[in-house]
């Protein structure tokens, strides 16, 4: 039986070309389109916009991206073997899918977007759980900003996602990743999807979060503050004064004491206790003191 758009049963496709997913790639494959069209429609709408979707794998959400309406989708894949489902669907839809075999962390997602026409652009993605992490935080230090993407819909592990979103006041969640996330995009989790909804399916609960930047983030240098954040929550339990002791930056080690005074920042705190507008001045105070 066919499905809604017309083209067979994605596990009917994946069995026909013997792809098992790989858990070396961080594969797990949604084949339920109810699913898939709801992840879609939550990055909607999608009509005029052009949709960059990181490991599409045998294509659930890219068929739901398309069939919901998407300009076109540029489908980013490191797993050659994906290319006979990509392709069938690429026909299925002509001239607006757009696959391109490589590794997304070295890929030029912006120019590919301005290769293929430009904005309004939006990515949307099931991640690899393996790269997760390290893409959105490429993208979220990625200058000029406001970026190429004008949102972000994506698909984390749960714990991840409660990372993203964490405030100071969920300390346990509160870290590098949510000070970036909030510095630079307003962030919410939209739904959770469970293992059973996989194949195979992971040990964990997974979430769909929507991130859109904003246009105005206070102002800061992307690079300094991820350094900043990765060492005071390196030592999270310890006082700031002790975990940025020996802070180094462009080639010079900062006095912790001065920098936390420059920022208007109390030594005694802890990490976990500092929120985003604070990090920032203990950023922007560093790239004062090194310059």
């Amino acid at each position: 039986m066919n499905e809604p758009d017309n083209l067979p049963p994605l596990r009917e496709v994946v069995q026909a070309i013997d792809l098992g997913a790989k858990k070396s790639l961080g594969q797990n494959f949604l084949f339920d389109l109810n699913l898939t069209g709801r992840i879609a429609r939550s990055a909607g709408p999608l009509q005029d916009v052009t949709i960059v979707e990181i490991g599409p794998g045998p294509g659930g959400l890219t068929r739901a991206l398309l069939h919901e309406g998407a300009k076109q989708v540029i489908a980013v894949e490191r797993d050659e073997r994906c290319r006979p489902a990509l392709e069938q669907i690429a026909q299925h839809y002509p001239g607006r899918l757009h696959i391109v075999f490589g590794d997304a962390l070295t890929t030029d997602l912006g120019a590919l977007v301005a290769q293929h026409g430009g904005g309004p652009a939006r990515i949307c993605a099931n991640l690899p759980y393996n790269i997760g992490t390290a893409l959105l935080v490429r993208w979220l230090e990625s200058d000029p900003w406001p970026p190429w993407f004008d949102r972000l819909t994506l698909m984390f592990q749960r714990e991840v996602a409660e990372r993203i979103v964490a405030t100071p006041n969920e300390r346990i969640d509160y870290g590098r990743l949510a000070v970036l996330s909030g510095w630079r995009a307003k962030t919410r989790i939209l739904f959770d999807v469970p293992a059973s909804a996989f194949t195979p399916p992971p040990k964990v609960t997974s979430s769909v979060v929507e991130l859109v930047p904003r246009a105005q983030p206070l102002p800061c240098n992307g690079r300094i503050l991820s350094a900043l954040t990765l060492a005071a929550f390196g030592q999270r339990r310890k006082m700031l004064r002790q975990s940025l002791k020996g802070f180094a930056l462009r080639g010079r080690s900062l006095d912790a004491h001065e920098l936390l005074q420059k920022a208007q920042i109390e030594e005694t705190k802890r990490a976990e206790e500092v929120d985003v507008e604070g990090f920032v001045r203990l950023a922007e105070a560093a790239d004062q003191l090194t310059r």
